[in-house]
C-alpha cells in the first residue's frame, strides 16, 4: 500500500515505464515484446504500471533458439551464421513480436548475462536491443559491465529507452 511499484523511482524524473505509459493510456499505439537475456523483466516494468493494458499486448520469453524460430519466425539461418546474439537477430525477434501480438511497435532484447556462453568476440554482457515498427527497424548494441542481475536491469532499462524514443517519434510523425 505505501509508496509507488517497483521499479518506478521517482528521483527527479519519471521511469521510462511511466513515461510510457502517459504517453500510451489511450491505447492509440499498441507495443509488445520478445525477450530473451532479460528473461520477462521489460513486460515486468511495463505491467507494473496501472492502465499498461491499454497498449501493451503482450511479450514472448524466447530464451531457446527454437523458441525464437518458432514463435518469433527468426529464421534459422540468421541464427546458424550471426549467431542468437546479434543484431539481426534482435530485429528479427522485434519484428515477429510485432507480427505475433499485431502490435504497431515492438521491443526485443537478447544478449549474454553471464556468468558463462560468452565468447571472445561474445562478451558477458553483451546485449542487442531492436525495436520494430510499420516503418522499419532499428537496432543497439550495448556493453555492460556487472554480474547477471545488472546486465538485465540494464538491458532492461535500455530497451525501455529506446522503445520510448520510437514511440515518441511515431506520435510525433518523424
Amino acid at each position: 500500500m505505501g509508496g509507488p511499484p517497483p521499479h518506478q523511482t521517482f528521483t527527479g524524473s519519471q521511469s521510462n515505464e511511466v513515461r510510457l505509459a502517459t504517453l500510451l493510456a489511450d491505447g492509440a499505439t499498441t507495443i509488445a515484446a520478445a525477450e530473451s537475456c532479460t528473461g520477462g523483466e521489460v513486460a515486468h516494468r511495463i505491467t507494473s504500471v496501472a492502465g499498461s493494458s491499454a497498449y501493451f499486448l503482450g511479450s514472448i520469453v524466447a530464451y531457446a533458439n527454437s523458441a525464437k524460430e518458432h514463435l518469433l519466425g527468426v529464421p534459422a539461418s540468421v541464427i546458424e551464421t550471426r549467431g542468437a546474439v546479434s543484431a539481426e537477430c534482435a530485429l528479427a525477434m522485434a519484428e515477429g513480436a510485432r507480427r505475433a501480438f499485431g502490435a504497431e511497435v515492438a521491443v526485443a532484447t537478447t544478449g549474454i548475462a553471464g556468468p558463462g556462453g560468452a565468447t571472445p568476440r561474445k562478451p558477458v554482457g553483451l546485449v542487442y536491443i531492436a525495436v520494430a515498427t510499420p516503418a522499419g527497424g532499428e537496432v543497439e548494441e550495448h556493453y555492460v559491465a556487472g554480474d547477471r542481475a545488472a546486465v538485465v536491469d540494464a538491458a532492461a532499462e535500455a530497451a525501455l529507452s529506446l522503445l520510448l524514443r520510437s514511440v515518441e517519434r511515431r506520435r510525433d510523425g518523424t
